[in-house]
């Protein structure tokens, strides 16, 4: 997937804008960092009377351009933090811009969380939930099935407040609404009392994990493995609900896992296996082997996340749970075969059927499996070659992570895709919120 550019401005215009990843890049006409949902109301409407289309973008973690603008692009920032926590009803209200760091500590020192979350935690709630983000899970979904009720910001300024009772079937869509609906501004989240997890990560030969697949998502409210491509090698975690006591990782044995060994070494190693690929088989062998069996127990996000700084590019796709050992052993296959080098690990997730109208596991359960290159290196070949793979067992990508998929595709393995066009077609008429990315996936 070539480099996304959304147009250009005038001299006076503001700088190009690119993701996290770098491999998408955007030059808007102008910026805008709202300071109240008022102010963002009144900027969508002066870009539609000027002609201009309109995106918000939040940390910049999708590997998509869907958030890529020549118009007006919004920055949430300033719109963020908890506006109420409701004991009662087991719910957090809060402005859509707050980075899930920031809220996931915040909760925590009320005694509070979220049921499940993805692996990383830099992004905006918003943006997580827009693009579908997720994690693994047996029982429980991604962070937008955990949404109660939200607050989206029309093309034509109005501000709807959407819940199962409220402006329903916009509820539906909008909790995975790719940015086609409206700029989101307030999202109301499912929590519950803190509670504690215990992590066991252990590596596993590919052909047992494989093979036990069934067996460990069964046994195991979170599980997920990754296999290094070159290798038979696999490291696996599981995380179970425990009565505690707490037992975090120690800071030096915590720092040699987390930082020295998957951020640092993983860096070099990376940097060495761009500059001469033909030693990424060797590299790989070695590093499979590197990270060793650990148990620990914390709360949850200390649990399920862990720091991401070496920089890459995915892709990933949702695929019917039964379907993942299969689609799983052909790409093995065709990585084995082939003359492609691949230095990151393959991550494999689960999550249960959900009735949000384009999530990835809308209507069936389900199993991810998550391809990367690192930063800087030609990953065309190899993400070609995977998603001819996932699309052969009926695979959904990942909204905010590259594929080539366009509408007619999508609209053949999402059974509700045309009731979200229909959505987007009322809410959205003249395409405010349009883009090169909504155009291709959802049709003009």
């Amino acid at each position: 997937m070539a480099t996304a550019t959304a147009g250009t401005a005038g001299k006076n215009s503001p700088a190009a804008w690119h993701n996290w990843a770098g491999n998408v890049t955007a030059t808007p006409a102008r910026v805008v960092t709202p300071a109240s949902v008022g102010e963002l109301q009144e900027a969508v409407r002066r870009a539609a009377e000027s002609g201009l289309r309109v995106k918000a973008v939040g940390t910049g973690h999708s590997f998509t351009a869907a958030a890529a603008t020549d118009g007006v692009l919004v920055r949430p920032q300033a719109l963020a933090g908890i506006r109420s926590v409701d004991r009662a009803a087991g719910t957090v209200t809060v402005e859509a811009g707050t980075v899930l760091k920031d809220l996931n500590r915040t909760l925590a020192r009320e005694g509070l969380s979220l049921t499940n979350m993805g692996d990383i935690m830099e992004q905006t709630v918003s943006g997580a939930t827009s693009t579908g983000t997720h994690g693994t899970g047996r029982d429980s979904a991604s962070i937008a099935a955990q949404i109660r009720g939200l607050e989206l910001v029309t093309a034509d300024g109005r501000l709807l407040t959407c819940s199962e009772k409220e402006n329903p079937e916009v509820f539906a869509a909008a909790r995975v609404g790719i940015g086609a609906l409206g700029i989101v501004t307030a999202l109301t989240l499912a929590v519950e009392p803190l509670f504690l997890l215990t992590a066991r990560e252990e590596p596993m030969g590919f052909d047992r994990v494989t093979a036990e697949f069934e067996e460990h998502f069964a046994e195991n409210e979170h599980f997920e493995f990754y296999w290094f491509p070159h290798t038979g090698n696999c490291n696996t975690k599981r995380n179970n609900r425990s009565q505690g006591p707490a037992a975090p990782t120690g800071p030096v044995s915590g720092w040699i896992e987390d930082e020295l060994l998957s951020n640092g070494l993983f860096q070099a190693v990376n940097s060495l296996g761009r500059a001469v690929p033909a030693t990424i088989p060797s590299i790989a062998r070695v590093a499979s082997r590197a990270l060793s069996a650990r148990t620990y127990t914390d709360i949850p996000y200390k649990v399920f996340t862990s720091p991401r700084r070496v920089r890459f590019v995915e892709m990933e796709y949702a695929l019917p749970r039964e379907a993942v050992v299969d689609a799983l052993r052909e790409l093995r296959a065709m990585v084995d075969r082939s003359r492609l080098r691949i230095s990151f690990p393959v991550e494999v997730r689960t999550a249960p059927a959900d009735d949000i109208t384009l999530s990835t596991a809308s209507g069936r359960d389900s199993a991810y499996i998550a391809v990367h290159m690192y930063k800087g290196t030609p990953y065309q070949a190899y993400f070609t070659a995977a998603e001819q793979i996932f699309t052969a067992h009926g695979g959904r990508p990942h909204w905010g992570k590259v594929h080539t998929r366009d509408a007619e595709y999508l609209s053949a393995v999402y059974p509700r895709f045309g009731e979200f066009t229909a959505l987007r077609d009322r809410l959205d008429p003249d395409r405010v919120f349009g883009n090169d990315y909504l155009r291709r996936v959802l049709g003009a």
